[in-house]
């Protein structure tokens, strides 16, 4: 379920574009009766307050979009009323986003619980910062279903910190130093980064709109579905719920963003750049979802970081396509 605020119809006008393009108009008008304004209470709250693991997307000081992962003990996203959810965590020192985002900031979050194929989106803006984390007020909040999610059990490492207060008064776990440097930054994928997106079966797509903000997504397929060629990246479109919000952003802001965790190494793939959607038709090579609908992704900055969580093998997700090339 997707529920949203300020959308006058419900989408946008990229939204609406990709919707037409792709024949799903219809279909995806049919779900305006599920549009109403957030509610984190109740379920979704207690949802929230199990996860280990959200993807974040926001902007750093330049302007340019990144996703990264927050994680920790489970009440580390609390749910203070109907539209805030407090978040006490702060992305990794030497990454990208040191510090957080900025209050004031649009962001994006999906919080995907592995272990039983479910994941939650909230979308909103960054209300009140801390030491330990920030605060959010929802102005989007929907589920979505649990396909192309492989199966595995994640847990964060523990933070060895000591507990502290977040944004808006409640105990989370200190961040440690920032590095101001961000980390080893590179302008396209090297080999090892080009191994890892290969044998990735999850990434998550950070994506912006000028007026409904930042959003963030998960992605899931068999191990090779994201292809690399001569330094840029793309992956077919799967079917889904026929809302579009990714492939809607892209219609009107191309800036991008990709993370790929490696859940057995401990290491986190990042990168920021711009994307589009090409319409190849159905049935070309490589079109596993026969939707006829890819995403092209051309990097700009590449940083490669460890993480905070570690995952065991994973239960490949029944509805993943099978690879056509």
């Amino acid at each position: 379920m997707r529920t949203a605020t300020g959308r006058g119809s419900g989408f946008h006008e990229g939204e609406l574009a990709v919707q037409r393009r792709a024949g799903a108009a219809e279909r995806a008008g049919r779900l305006g009766g599920m549009l109403a304004p957030p509610e984190l209470t109740g379920v979704p709250a207690m949802f929230l307050a199990h996860l280990a693991l959200v993807a974040l997307t926001a902007l750093d000081a330049d302007g340019r979009p990144w996703t990264v992962p927050l994680s920790g003990p489970p009440g580390f996203l609390d749910v203070v009323d109907a539209t805030t959810l407090d978040v006490l965590a702060l992305p990794a020192p030497g990454g990208p986003l040191p510090g957080g985002p900025a209050r004031g900031g649009a962001v994006g979050m999906v919080g995907v619980d592995f272990a039983t194929r479910r994941r939650y989106r909230v979308n909103g803006t960054v209300v009140a910062t801390g030491p330990t984390g920030f605060a959010v007020r929802a102005r989007q909040a929907f589920g979505n279903c649990p396909q192309y999610i492989q199966q595995r059990e994640v847990t964060p490492d523990d933070p060895g910190g000591t507990a502290g207060t977040g944004a808006l008064g409640t105990v989370g776990a200190a961040a440690g130093p920032v590095s101001p440097d961000g980390g080893e930054t590179r302008t396209a994928p090297d080999d090892a980064d080009t191994a890892l997106i290969s044998r990735a079966d999850t990434f998550f797509l950070g994506t912006l709109h000028p007026a409904a903000g930042a959003d963030a997504s998960h992605r899931g397929g068999a191990p090779g579905f994201v292809r690399v060629e001569d330094g840029a990246l793309w992956w077919p479109d799967y079917p889904g719920n026929n809302m579009f919000a990714s492939l809607g952003n892209l219609a009107a802001d191309p800036r991008a963003a990709l993370m790929f965790p490696d859940f057995a190494t401990g290491t986190v793939l990042h990168l920021s750049g711009r994307a589009e959607v090409e319409w190849t038709g159905a049935g070309v090579p490589g079109d596993d979802g026969s939707t006829g609908r890819r995403v092209r992704f051309t990097p700009s900055r590449v940083v490669r970081t460890p993480a905070a969580f570690r995952a065991g093998p994973a239960t490949p997700s029944p509805r993943n396509p099978r690879l056509t090339g």
